[in-house]
């Protein structure tokens, strides 16, 4: 399964952005997707996940509110709409897929999860 993460770039506090993750060339319904990030000199850090059916989601406390993680199956892409981004919010985001659908369950551990996407690089300025 291959990940292509887009959108990152450069923004002032309060903008928006939206990421998203390609994964052309899989049965995309079989994975539940979630974002994560890391800041420099600090671990990898879950952000938001999305149910294969796009029914569940779940987000750490820091970006609730602000962040929308959302899924469209047939164009085999997952989205994370960010708004009201502040400073710390700044990391390489990477989205994830895992394979092991468990009904009502989101992993938040990055070892969890089985493929990785490259990265995109989100710069919030202040």
């Amino acid at each position: 399964v291959q990940l292509q993460a887009s959108g990152g770039g450069l923004v002032q506090a309060g903008g928006s952005l939206r990421l998203s993750c390609a994964a052309p060339g899989c049965t995309f319904t079989g994975y539940d997707m979630g974002w994560f990030r890391q800041a420099p000199g600090k671990e990898r850090e879950f952000v938001a996940a999305i149910s294969w059916s796009a029914v569940t989601t779940y987000y750490t406390n820091s970006v609730k509110g602000r962040f929308t993680i959302s899924r469209d199956n047939a164009k085999k892409t997952v989205y994370l709409q960010m708004n009201s981004l502040e400073p710390e919010d700044t990391a390489v985001y990477y989205c994830a897929a895992d394979e092991d659908l468990r009904p009502g369950f989101l992993a938040t551990l990055p070892g969890r999860y089985d493929y990785w996407g490259q990265g995109t690089l989100v710069t919030v300025s202040s």
